[in-house]
């Protein structure tokens, strides 16, 4: 196998993991921010109605509310959307500009910048990842 297949299909590999967990951590984001909100609206109502329970009711889903949000603060599912949508977007990037020989790889032995260029990549967004979860279990051992 030559080194431009192996540089290439590394480089389709990550777009596609990317891609995915970004595309999953964004619809888990929305649905649990949707039941959220549906819950948070039906609050008010259930307090408010002459449901039998209606307060009790109320407190139910107000803990619903609270669990929901925590699950969010620890999944990070809205950041790690972000991330990992910009990671394929720069990795895409990254294609295009090989692909087209234009930019950095208008010059001569572009497939080992290639290569260099897309680990470079992956390795920022790994290193970030594991800052943001070290800072979050400092912050957890801060506050037991």
């Amino acid at each position: 196998m030559g080194e431009q297949p192996v540089t290439l299909a590394r480089l389709e590999d990550q777009i596609a993991w990317y891609g995915d967990k970004g595309g999953r951590c964004k619809r888990r984001y929305i649905a649990a921010k949707l039941v959220q909100l549906g819950v948070s609206a039906s609050i008010p109502l259930a307090a408010l109605s002459n449901v039998p329970h209606g307060p009790e009711i109320s407190a139910v889903l107000g803990a619903v509310l609270v669990a929901v949000e925590g699950v969010l603060q620890l999944t990070r599912y809205h950041e790690n959307w972000l991330t990992y949508r910009a990671t394929a977007e720069a990795l895409k990037h990254e294609k295009f500009l090989f692909l087209a020989a234009a930019g950095p790889y208008a010059a001569g032995n572009s497939l080992p910048l290639l290569a260099e260029r897309v680990e470079s990549l992956v390795s920022q967004e790994n290193s970030s990842w594991v800052a943001t979860q070290q800072t979050r279990s400092d912050g957890q051992k801060m506050a037991a």
